[in-house]
């Protein structure tokens, strides 16, 4: 009998391993699309979009150590850039992978994306960057994200030289 059991469970695991497989799939394709909508929201310079893609809880990071900012300033901010600053913002390659911290302080569902972005300005100038946006995914809406790119070579690529200020002396 226990035999018999045993031989039940050893066959039914693979069949519940796989349904809760499937459900982490589905909820890492959901939180995907969610980062996939923001993408085009932002090449589509859609503001409305973005505001409503965002939580009302949202914490940003990024991209120097000390930036941080919320909700409203990120819309505020996201407001002026499409009014004011860019042209076109394009990504030319973009790739996702969702991954679950199942414990600690940044427990969730969180959806990396690498890109190569390619920013046109209002003025003509252009830069093309390497980026990687972290996002963390709750209820459908971005809760949390941290932003990596190299500020320095956008500059660059904008015409500003950086120059150590012992040489101006």
């Amino acid at each position: 009998m226990k035999i018999k059991k045993l031989l039940i469970v050893l066959l039914a695991l693979p069949f519940f391993v796989g349904c809760a497989s499937q459900s982490q799939n589905k909820k890492a394709k959901a939180d995907v699309a969610v980062v996939e909508k923001y993408i085009q929201a932002v090449e589509n310079l859609d503001y409305p979009a973005m505001k409503n893609l965002l939580a009302d809880n949202y914490e940003g990071y990024g991209p120097s150590y000390g930036d941080s900012i919320n909700r409203k300033q990120a819309l505020e901010h996201m407001k002026y850039n499409v009014k004011k600053l860019y042209k076109s913002i394009r990504y030319n390659k973009s790739q996702n992978v969702a991954v679950t911290i199942p414990s600690g302080p940044n427990k969730g569902n969180w959806v990396s994306n690498w890109g190569e972005l390619h920013i046109v300005y209002q003025n003509g100038k252009a830069v093309t960057l390497w980026a990687n946006s972290v996002y963390k995914i709750k209820n459908g809406k971005i809760v949390k994200s941290y932003t990596f790119y190299n500020e320095a070579d956008a500059l660059r690529q904008l015409g500003y030289v950086i120059v150590n200020p012992k040489y101006l002396k």
